[in-house]
């Protein structure tokens, strides 16, 4: 009887390390996997944009017309190391930070879009 109560202690008893291995570095291939998908999805796409936006903002020279973050479009008439001088109207000059500027709209080497003269438009309907 002794023999047999033995025997069920050991049944009952805890496994061997062979239910529990792959413990150690196999935990940490999900978060790992996780870290580079978030990096080619998020972190690497902004870095790039970044970079960009910093090139736009060095590459600024007078005459280029841009739009600030805040929306305003303008024409650049003066700069300095930290500041733009922009004309938004004719003679109607504001200065604003260089991070502030979001896009450039049109550089300085490219013609400026004609504007359609509406009265001409209107008369050529009434005929």
């Amino acid at each position: 009887m002794f023999f047999l109560t033995e025997n069920i202690a050991y049944a009952m008893g805890p496994g061997g390390a062979g239910g529990e291995g792959g413990g150690g570095f196999s935990t940490f291939i999900p978060l790992i996997l996780m870290f580079v998908i978030f990096y080619f999805l998020l972190i690497r796409p902004q870095q790039k944009k970044t970079k960009e936006h910093r090139q736009m903002i060095s590459s600024l020279k007078k005459g280029d017309r841009i739009v600030t973050s805040g929306g305003l479009h303008g024409r650049i008439t003066g700069l300095s190391d930290t500041t733009l001088t922009v004309e938004i109207a004719d003679k109607v000059r504001v200065k604003v930070s260089r991070a502030s500027v979001g896009a450039l709209s049109q550089p300085s080497g490219q013609p400026q879009p004609q504007v359609k003269d509406k009265s001409k438009t209107d008369s050529d309907k009434s005929k």
